[in-house]
């Protein structure tokens, strides 16, 4: 198992763009993201501050239903 990268809100925004998410609104700091899937809706807000903390990236990630590998193959591929 890999271990959580050090990431801020952008980058983990971006990479739940590449992911399906949607940006639905923001309000201050946090961005609420969406993404359908069948007949789920998944719903997530990200903090954007410079660095997310740990366990807030685990809890996004979980919610999200993505693999910390996925997540971070996400981020490498920056050119899509």
């Amino acid at each position: 198992m890999n271990k959580l990268p050090v990431v801020s809100g952008m980058d983990v925004i971006k990479a739940l763009h590449k992911a399906g998410f949607i940006v639905t609104r923001q309000k201050g700091s946090h961005v609420r993201l969406k993404k359908v899937s069948g007949e789920k809706v998944i719903k997530i807000t990200v903090p954007l501050h410079k660095t997310i903390k740990k366990g807030t990236l685990k809890k996004i990630l979980e919610v999200a239903e993505i693999s910390v590998e996925e997540f971070l193959k996400l981020l490498k591929n920056k050119s899509s």
